[in-house]
């Protein structure tokens, strides 16, 4: 097991503040925001609300890496130089740069510890080493068709980001997939056809939750699009040419939504 203080040795962790940044409650994850781009992730360490949590020299500064569990990425050490009404003057640390975005970290947040901000010393010891990346992470990569099993909320990101190895590879394919929910276990049974394939269709899943399908429909209408982001699963069942007729991958949605029993059982009513 390696420390992080083998990996990244502080002199006295007294001098800083622990950032803990995680998801907000309207779902904007901070990784996704550092992915995107880095003045987003250094907006989160700026901005200062009511409470005056950096009263510290510095901050070390960590963000959700929900891929993983338990896991956090090294976003960098900031000195506190201002602190003023509404936000932080704050100065990245530059003995520190090479690590960020590079460090995964294992860390279990228990369930009281709410808010972002902690002391250090507290907790430093607790932080061990998952990875180290050659370069800073950029993202999730296309895992490959077979190895598709991604939460809404992750692929809402990559949609997002229109994260070019994602799109190239879901637009070049038809197929059949399902969604599932961890709710409750039902299913839903869908198929991609036409020019853009699947990437096109789990679109309009990410752009309002249920992608016109009437049962999903009706539940996320009831329970908001929140409920997609927390509970629906996407999976591949099957993949097509792009010169499979329509009516071929029609009728293998046929087939798996008998094999499943997910007219009976799941989502689907047609």
């Amino acid at each position: 097991m390696i420390k992080l203080r083998d990996v990244i040795p502080l002199d006295d962790p007294a001098q800083y503040k622990l950032h803990l940044a995680c998801r907000t409650e309207d779902w904007v994850n901070p990784l996704d925001e550092y992915v995107a781009d880095y003045k987003n992730w250094l907006g989160w360490n700026q901005w200062k609300g009511a409470k005056n949590d950096w009263t510290r020299d510095f901050v070390f500064s960590v963000m959700e890496f929900y891929p993983r569990s338990d896991a956090w990425l090294f976003g960098g050490i900031f000195r506190v130089l201002q602190r003023c009404e509404d936000h932080y003057v704050l100065e990245e640390v530059e003995d520190y740069k090479k690590f960020v975005g590079r460090v995964i970290l294992s860390f279990h947040r228990y369930q009281g510890m709410r808010g972002r901000a902690y002391y250090l010393e507290n907790y430093y010891d607790e932080f061990t080493v998952l990875e180290i990346l050659s370069t800073p992470y950029v993202g999730e990569s296309f895992p490959g068709y077979e190895n598709i099993c991604h939460d809404f909320h992750v692929l809402e990101s990559i949609f997002k980001s229109e994260r070019s190895d994602w799109k190239v590879a879901l637009s070049s394919v038809k197929g059949i997939y399902i969604i599932s929910d961890r709710s409750n276990g039902k299913k839903y049974i869908g198929s991609a056809y036409g020019e853009a394939g699947i990437w096109s269709r789990w679109a309009c899943y990410m752009g309002n939750g249920h992608g016109w399908n009437d049962e999903l429909t009706k539940l996320v209408d009831e329970k908001q699009i929140k409920y997609a982001r927390e509970n629906f699963q996407f999976s591949l069942l099957e993949i097509m040419s792009m010169s499979t007729p329509d009516n071929s991958v029609i009728s293998r949605e046929s087939h798996w939504k008998n094999a499943l029993l997910t007219r009976e059982h799941g989502y689907n009513r047609n």
